[in-house]
């Protein structure tokens, strides 16, 4: 695994924010048929900032490190602060995913935001 970045390592073997919020205000989940990762975000918000976010990530070392890596820049953040996340950012942030993972950005990013989707549906808004 040596093309791993060791923020990736880190947040594969150490992931932060992982579990799941039963009263959740958003719930998104996304999965890639092709490479069978699954990803479920909860989020909890307060005065339109993330709370709180967990995440349940059933994939490989990239799809747990992105899930984590998610977690902890949308933590605190406002919601528009979050939809605007990239998996160009999320990758940096993990200073690099090998090419053939960079999916598993998406995906982190994806989930997310359907949370987020899901929360304003929610709401009404």
């Amino acid at each position: 695994m040596a093309f791993y970045s060791e923020k990736v390592m880190d947040h594969f073997a150490n992931p932060r924010n992982i579990g799941e919020i039963k009263d959740a205000d958003g719930i998104g989940e996304v999965g890639n048929p092709v490479c069978g990762d699954m990803m479920t975000f909860y989020i909890k918000v307060k005065d339109d900032k993330i709370e709180d976010v967990k995440f349940k990530t059933f994939g490989c070392a990239a799809a747990i490190a992105v899930s984590s890596m998610v977690s902890e820049m949308a933590l605190g953040k406002t919601l528009k602060q979050v939809i605007d996340l990239t998996n160009a950012d999320v990758a940096k942030a993990l200073d690099g995913l090998p090419s053939n993972k960079m999916h598993c950005s998406n995906l982190g990013a994806d989930a997310l935001h359907k949370a987020i989707e899901n929360y304003k549906t929610k709401q009404g808004k």
